[in-house]
This record gives C-alpha cells, structure tokens and sequence, in this order.
C-alpha cells in the first residue's frame, strides 16, 4: 500500500457545475478515506487559501468543475503555495479550456474537428460582426451548434437549424460566456474516451475504453442527462469495429499530448452517421468523478476500480513534483 498522504479534496467553487463537483469531491473523498490516507474536503471559497495553508497537505486533488478549477486559476494558486495537485497544469489547462484556442491548435496538428468561427461579444456589439453570419451559414450550413467559448457539462449549448434560430442561440450562448463558438453540427454517436498517464514515465499515456452516451428521451446529451441516473444508457466498452475503437483512442492520446496534458483528461468525439468519421470536439481536464461519470465507467471497463484511479491521479500527481517534505 502506498504511504499515507494528507490529501485536501478542493471541490465546489463558482461555477455552474457547482453541484457536480460537490458530488465529485465527495466521492473522492470517500475513496481517499478507504485507502487509508488523511484526507479532508475543502469548498472553494475565500478562505480556500489559508485553510490550504492550515492544512499543509502533501497533496490537492482537484475536483472543481468548470471555472477556476479548469481555466487554470487553481492549479497557478496551488503552484504559488507549493501543493502538488492531480491533472493538468495551468497552461494545459488553459489550452485546453478555451475552446476556440483548443480547435485551432488542432486544425493545426491535422486533428479532425468540425469547422467552426468564433466571434467575441465584443465582436458583435463594436465590428459588427452580425453582418458575417451570413458567410457563417455558407461556410458551415445548417443545423449549427452554437456554445459558448469557455465552460463544460454542455452547458450553454445551444441548436439552431434554421437562420431564424441562430440570432436565438447566439444570445442564449452568450449568456454563458463572452465569447461563442459556431461549430458545423455532426449528426452521429456520442462518444468519450479518457486518457490517463501510464505507471511509468517511459511509457506514452493509456487510453481507457470508449465509452458511448445514448440519452434516452433527449437527441442531445445535455448537462442533465449526463448527470442525472437514469436519463442516459452508457454503453462502456462502446460497440465499434475494432479500427474505430483504435482510431479513437489514438486521437484522444494525441489530443492529449498535443495539449499538454497530465494525469487524466477526457476527451470527446462524435462519430459521424454519414462519413463513419470522427470528430474531436472538446477535452475536459477535470473529468467527473459521480456515480455517472464516463472517467470511473472507462476505469471500471479496463479493469482499474474507483479507489485505484484515485491512487493513480495521486501517484501521478506526485511523480512531476518534489516528493512533499516531512513535517
């Protein structure tokens, strides 16, 4: 058994995946008790800092949602005081975050994303930037998907099929963010695959099974269904041919380095009905840890339980940082 480790669970925050990652934190926390380790549960709050301070952990699991526990404010909060923390650093946290930064390094790398233009608020209110959608529309064609710019749990998100539907979801969009993303909208199946870093350095990150979404009374799977049992059947490992399976694992591996990502992520596809090909759309860096969360269901699938992935992202988060010095 690994040596004891005084953990602080951060959890909860700003955002409006707030609940979710209440629930997250305290699933982990539990797992954290089962090992043996000290462990504690903290709120994110004013008072995040100082009680991180009083505490003096050897270790901070990440499990804020959204917000500051993705964008990096966190993870550079947790750097300045000297805590080692689960997942990915600032800056992967940051490219990978703003999705509209993330689409266009992978453009760039030749991974296939679905064609996209962004537009800032700013955008639309001093360059008059409306007067483009008509190119928009040309470009990518109907239906779009119009999300905002920063965010997870699809939230935000919003369809529109029609010209008359996208003024709609433009503002609903941006309500969420200050910048939106018009994505070309792939018809297909749902899919996820989480990467976590291998048990040794020399080895490139593994790629856990695929898991599918299949929401059962809603086309789009949205936050509720993602987090409310019994709104999705989950289908984990997904039913694909063997070269589809492999094929999406080997984007998310490279979505993964590309980014710079570390510990765990997980990154999302949609395999398109027409074309049987697949698209990355977004990469989440702090993967829900519920009872329905598609990180623990992959786990499960490849053979490693709810408390050895907790152990891993704890071991990995220690392996790229000064051992925690005794006190």
């Amino acid at each position: 058994m690994s040596a004891t480790l005084r953990v602080a669970v951060l959890s909860g925050g700003r955002s409006l995946e707030r609940a979710v990652s209440l629930r997250s934190g305290a699933h982990v926390h539990d797992a954290l008790l089962r090992l043996g380790h000290d462990a504690h549960q903290l709120e994110a709050g004013p008072e995040l800092v100082a009680e991180l301070l009083r505490i003096e952990p050897d270790v901070a699991f990440v499990a804020m949602h959204g917000g500051d526990g993705e964008d990096g404010t966190i993870q550079g909060l947790l750097e300045a005081i000297d805590v080692p923390y689960t997942g990915s650093g600032a800056a992967a946290c940051l490219r990978a975050t703003n999705k509209v930064l993330a689409k266009h390094l992978m453009e760039e790398a030749g991974i296939p994303t679905p064609a996209f233009h962004a537009f800032p608020e700013t955008s639309i209110k001093e360059l008059g930037a409306a007067a483009a959608m008509t190119g928009v529309e040309a470009r990518l064609g109907y239906p779009l998907v119009v999300k905002p710019a920063a965010g997870g749990s699809a939230l935000g998100v919003k369809f529109a099929s029609s010209t008359d539907e996208l003024p709609g979801a433009l503002v609903g969009a941006f309500s969420y963010d200050r910048a939106v993303l018009i994505e070309r909208y792939v018809r297909g199946r749902d899919l996820a695959v989480s990467v976590i870093d291998a048990e040794t350095r020399d080895e490139r990150p593994q790629a856990l099974p695929v898991v599918e979404a299949v929401p059962r009374e809603e086309e789009f799977y949205d936050y509720e269904s993602r987090y409310e049992i019994g709104m999705t059947t989950f289908v984990c490992p997904a039913e694909l041919p063997d070269a589809t399976t492999e094929r999406a694992q080997q984007l998310a591996v490279d979505v993964y380095e590309l980014l710079g990502c570390r510990g765990v992520a997980r990154v999302d596809l949609m395999l398109e009905h027409d074309s049987s090909e697949l698209w990355v759309l977004e990469t989440n860096v702090v993967p829900g840890m519920t009872e329905t969360s598609l990180l623990p269901q992959a786990a499960d699938a490849a053979g490693i339980g709810f408390d050895e992935l907790v152990q891993r992202m704890l071991d990995s988060a220690l392996s790229v940082t000064p051992e925690p010095s005794s006190r």
